[in-house]
């Protein structure tokens, strides 16, 4: 049974704004921290930023710290990823994961959502 559920996605053109967001309140244990990763066709899924839910620290990889935003609403358990400035090489299945510790490492990762497809394309 997923108990994280990943929504939001869909086409964008280049230049738009997105917000994904990230169910957690099917979750029955303290969750600490979530992460979004990415997996774009072809390629590996890729880390992408992390929220510590309880103080709301946050840390990005390089590529998307600029235009990305992650933000969380503990009332009602749900994480978001806003894109800005949307690119083409945005486009993936967007996920994501619970962990008891702030990572970048798919391995930390114990319980992922099911992902939601952004789609860039003018």
């Amino acid at each position: 049974d997923v108990q994280l559920q990943a929504s939001g996605g869909g086409l964008a053109r280049p230049g738009d704004s997105l917000t994904l967001s990230c169910d957690a309140s099917k979750f029955t244990v303290t969750v600490y921290y979530i992460s979004w990763f990415r997996q774009a066709p072809g390629k590996e899924r890729e880390w992408v930023s992390c929220i510590d839910v309880g103080d709301g620290r946050t840390i990005y990889a390089n590529s998307v710290k600029d235009r990305f935003t992650t933000s969380a609403d503990n009332a009602k358990k749900t994480v978001y990823l806003q894109i800005r400035s949307l690119k083409p090489e945005d486009a993936a299945v967007y996920y994501c994961a619970t962990s008891n510790m702030m990572s970048m490492f798919e391995h930390e990762y114990r319980e992922w959502g099911q992902g939601t497809l952004v789609t860039v394309s003018s």
